[in-house]
């Protein structure tokens, strides 16, 4: 069922057992899992179905620290979100990114990789994928003309990602949402504040707001944000008259750790002889798989490293290739300027004999940093709502890390006489801990509102429950502990099913809306 908020009457309640904010990847997938079952469950969407340029302009904020993409070009505000513009990336997590590593500061999930993996593997329905297999051999096995290159194992492997064709949320999963008579999803409502009981032990109900001048209130007996790590932590902040550091945030931990995955040009790989790497090439809308080099758990250990992946762009192609920091910008037509100029050249892979040469390109997590952090500015949107300020903040343990996993791809490469690495400028001093104008992200917002199972420590506990709010709980990358190397948005489904299956079995019988 679908309403437009703005044709409501003004003030009017909304009233239903479970209230998701946000329809993106992890609203979406949460409303999926309650059709047909009996509850009442409303999904709040701040835009309409299509993209708006005044809806957009209200994720407008301020960037401090390392350089990053505008905040209203990061995220889409519409029915589907995000997903409207993902490229189709899929990996799960590694279990050592679970972990707690010494040498990884503010490291360590309260839930370990096979926890995850039954939602993992619910997951890749959601995104169009094949099976829940991502080890290297079963697809080797499957196709004898993608041959890996001949590295030591248990240094380099090959770490594998599906792509979903991508999956536009907005599209696929609309007629299913709006033709559920259980769901309610209301159109231009935006969340502008959360009201708790007098204590701040629980959430009474939501104030929507949209551009016609309305302004409705929503109760439910649990509320779920769903919306992006930034604006996740944002409307917390904002949160602000009952607790006036922002709700969850008692320990100053709402917006912090804010992380971002590092991509970013890296090295050259030489080979004496030309090369298709079918395995690791990718055709972008056909390709349905493909590896990356990663750094075995145990390297990463032994080296105190980061986890990160090494992909392959043929080296004519990739030196012309602007980075992404350079064709994000606010301006529309410049960008689409610049991503025509991007789109021109040759793709990678087309090249009947291969290449004798390839760019390696880094993604990479980043350090849990608690002064990588969202606040809110003293500028006001357009509803009311203090405006986001992001300080994206890098460590040496960063850097640090991409010059060494491309130190052993390079000795991996030497000894078994495949071809020779050689370091980009900008990674050959290592005492020099600066970062090149060139360096970008993967708008890959993680963090913000983190799980742990100490209040200290995290703003949400093992069930995304924010700590000391019995019925409020966070959906989403938000939630991450650490990034990891992969592109998040299985993570974020995955995530998201398993808080679904909690809030089932929490429920227990009939949900009963509040009062």
């Amino acid at each position: 069922m679908h309403i437009d908020a703005r044709n409501l009457e003004n003030n009017t309640l909304i009233e239903g057992d479970i209230c998701i904010i946000g329809a993106g990847a992890a609203g979406i997938s949460m409303a999926l899992e309650w059709i047909n079952s009996g509850y009442k469950i409303i999904l709040l969407e701040g835009g309409g179905f299509e993209y708006e340029e005044k809806m957009q302009e209200l994720y407008r904020g301020k960037t401090t620290g390392q350089r990053y993409y505008p905040l209203e070009a990061a995220r889409l505000h519409y029915f589907g979100g995000t997903t409207g513009h993902w490229a189709g990336f899929c990996s799960p997590l590694d279990p050592i990114d679970f972990k707690k590593r010494d040498w990884v500061p503010h490291s360590g999930w309260p839930v370990q990789r096979q926890d995850m993996d039954p939602y993992y593997a619910r997951a890749q329905k959601n995104v169009e994928l094949g099976p829940y297999e991502y080890d290297a051999k079963y697809y080797e096995n499957g196709d004898k003309s993608l041959i890996p290159l001949p590295f030591d194992n248990g240094v380099v492997y090959n770490k594998m990602w599906q792509f979903s064709p991508p999956t536009r949320f907005g599209t696929k999963y609309r007629d299913a949402i709006v033709n559920a008579a259980n769901i309610h999803l209301y159109t231009y409502a935006n969340v502008t504040n959360i009201t708790a009981n007098e204590n701040v032990s629980a959430i009474k109900g939501v104030t929507v707001k949209n551009f016609a001048g309305k302004q409705h209130t929503v109760k439910a007996k649990y509320f779920v944000s769903a919306c992006c790590s930034i604006q996740n932590a944002r409307l917390l902040l904002a949160s602000n008259q009952q607790a006036p550091k922002g709700l969850g945030n008692d320990n100053d931990l709402v917006g912090r750790y804010f992380m971002e995955h590092l991509e970013i040009k890296s090295a050259e790989i030489w080979f004496p002889e030309p090369d298709l790497l079918k395995l690791y090439m990718i055709d972008f809308g056909k390709t349905k798989y493909r590896a990356e080099l990663g750094i075995t758990e145990q390297k990463q250990e032994e080296f105190k490293i980061l986890n990160g992946t090494a992909s392959f762009t043929p080296l004519e192609i990739g030196r012309k290739e602007p980075a992404f920091i350079d064709i994000w910008t606010v301006d529309k037509k410049e960008r689409e300027k610049n991503l025509a100029k991007y789109g021109k050249d040759e793709r990678p892979g087309t090249h009947k004999n291969g290449y004798s040469n390839y760019q390696l390109f880094t993604r990479i997590e980043q350090a849990p940093n608690p002064n990588s952090r969202v606040t809110l500015d003293t500028e006001k949107d357009e509803l009311g709502v203090p405006r986001a300020v992001l300080h994206w903040e890098l460590t040496p343990l960063e850097k640090r890390s991409i010059r060494k996993i491309y130190e052993l791809i390079g000795q991996q490469s030497g000894i078994s006489g495949k071809g020779r690495v050689k370091l980009l400028n900008y990674l050959q001093d290592e005492n020099d801990n600066s970062w090149p104008d060139f360096t970008g992200g993967g708008w890959h917002h993680m963090g913000t509102t983190r799980m742990s199972a100490d209040p200290k420590q995290g703003v949400v506990d093992a069930n995304c429950k924010v700590h000391g709010i019995d019925n409020l709980f966070m959906a989403g990358s938000s939630c991450n502990v650490t990034a990891g190397a992969p592109n998040p948005t299985l993570t974020v489904i995955a995530l998201t099913l398993r808080l679904s299956d909690h809030l089932k079995k929490r429920s227990g019988g009939a949900v009963v809306a509040q009062s």
